[in-house]
């Protein structure tokens, strides 16, 4: 794909709302949107520079089935649903170690996976 194809792309993807896509495509083309970014619109610029950061500081990019977890986790927490939470949580205890995929739950999914002592407490 040409750099002007790849920026135009990624604008549209912005315009759209589709900011998975977007993400997507800006991680698999970090270094060559890093040296065009005055082409992106501003809010792929901010998602560039987000992600840059993430990058840096060392954090992995979530994959989409890490992702999934991370929805199926919330949603088990807003019904308050324990025991599906209690499966993922016995597949998945490797994702719950990352500080970055802890940053995705919503509260009440912080709140349930603290005091089932998964998690540790977020002060």
């Amino acid at each position: 794909m040409k750099v002007e194809e790849l920026i135009q792309e990624v604008n549209k993807n912005v315009e759209q709302l589709d900011f998975v896509t977007t993400r997507k495509l800006i991680e698999e083309n970090i270094e060559v949107l890093s040296k065009h970014k005055v082409l992106l619109k501003s809010n792929a610029r901010e998602l560039l520079k987000l992600l840059t950061e993430r990058l840096d500081a060392g954090y992995e990019p979530i994959s989409r089935q890490d992702m999934a977890t991370v929805i199926a986790l919330n949603s088990y927490a807003t019904k308050f649903d324990i025991r599906s939470m209690k499966l993922i949580v016995k597949d998945k205890a490797k994702l719950l170690l990352r500080r970055d995929v802890i940053e995705y739950l919503n509260k009440d999914a912080k709140v349930l996976l603290e005091g089932m002592g998964v998690i540790e407490k977020i002060s």
